[in-house]
């Protein structure tokens, strides 16, 4: 870990003077950029503490909404009782992240500015545009059997590894961002950027921008909702293909879905096709099943991860299965791959 300089803020004004000219990195749960920082794949010359920021409440809001700060901890979010009984696929992709510990340090803003954990993003002797814009991606003709088969492009094929952004896709989040002119807010589906020509540029927010919440509009889908996560061993692993779903029924018939992909594309994936497919169709596996397959249209596997289709197929069908059933108990800790 190379040196740097490391100071506190109390306030949001201060962070972002702090963050003037983009010279400084923020700091709050530290769970990915610390490790990031000790392979020195990130290596920041000053750090900004802004735990002491007054960006850590859940509230709930006039209109129906919830206003999230940017640094509630992924535990307290996963539990909240509003979260649970009104946005129960947030909860639900949220306890089926990282670890217990982790999710007590974890924060929402920084959950949302994660970076991949593609294996030669992390290890500096490989190639990779991500790291160094130009160098070249060892992915592609290298071993693949965690990337992405959606939204890739020949600079970079790195998934994604949130949980908590994909169900966030899934309820129309909204993120609101700071910075020197002011607050913005964007939605959730265009936070996060395709690889395209510049793979190294992640998300809309600017060097020394501060995510300070996220909110989530009432929508009458929000209650019904699920999350599925399919992964090579039930606790502490990232996703090999997961499903956010979302349904507004209308007796058997669905009148609106959300259904976002995670761990199969290059960010969190809105399946808008398959999402107007499933509007106005019955809801049964027949429906669920014809979506995943046009969910999983213009996907481009690779040499080891062509498995991800199919895979990708089951963890649709058990998410909307999932949301269509009222008082079902998501069994979003049994994702072993299983036959849907």
């Amino acid at each position: 870990m190379l040196p740097f300089s490391y100071e506190k803020v109390t306030s949001e004004q201060d962070a972002v003077e702090r963050g003037r000219g983009g010279h400084v990195t923020f700091i709050a749960g530290g769970t990915t950029l610390i490790d990031l920082m000790k392979l020195n794949v990130q290596t920041p010359a000053a750090l900004v503490d802004i735990n002491d920021l007054p960006v850590n409440r859940i509230d709930s809001l006039a209109d129906g909404s919830m206003r999230i700060g940017a640094l509630v901890r992924n535990s307290d979010l996963a539990h909240d009782p509003r979260i649970v009984a009104d946005f129960p696929v947030l909860s639900q992709a949220l306890l089926s992240g990282a670890s217990a510990q982790l999710r007590n340090m974890a924060t929402t803003g920084g959950n949302l500015m994660q970076r991949t954990r593609c294996y030669y993003f992390r290890d500096t002797i490989y190639p990779c545009n991500k790291r160094q814009p130009g160098s070249g991606c060892a992915a592609i003709d290298g071993y693949n059997r965690i990337h992405a088969i959606l939204g890739g492009s020949d600079r970079c094929i790195a998934t994604h590894p949130s949980d908590m952004a994909v169900a966030l896709v899934a309820l129309d989040a909204a993120v609101h961002i700071r910075g020197n002119t002011g607050e913005r807010v964007v939605p959730i589906t265009e936070f996060h950027l395709l690889p395209g020509e510049t793979p190294d540029h992640e998300t809309v927010v600017s060097p020394g921008e501060l995510v300070t919440c996220v909110v989530l509009p009432k929508r009458p889908f929000a209650a019904r909702s699920a999350y599925v996560k399919l992964r090579d061993r039930a606790s502490y692993e990232f996703a090999l293909a997961s499903a956010a779903a979302a349904l507004e029924l209308n007796g058997g018939t669905i009148r609106t879905a959300r259904l976002a992909l995670g761990g199969v594309a290059t960010k969190p994936w809105r399946a808008v096709e398959a999402e107007r497919l499933l509007t106005d169709a019955p809801a049964n596996d027949a429906t669920f099943r014809r979506a995943a397959d046009q969910a999983l249209v213009g996907a481009v596997p690779r040499r080891d991860n062509a498995y991800k289709i199919e895979l990708a197929k089951r963890a649709i069908v058990r998410a909307l299965r999932q949301a269509a059933e009222t008082g079902t108990i998501p069994r979003h800790l049994d994702q072993t791959g299983a036959s849907s």
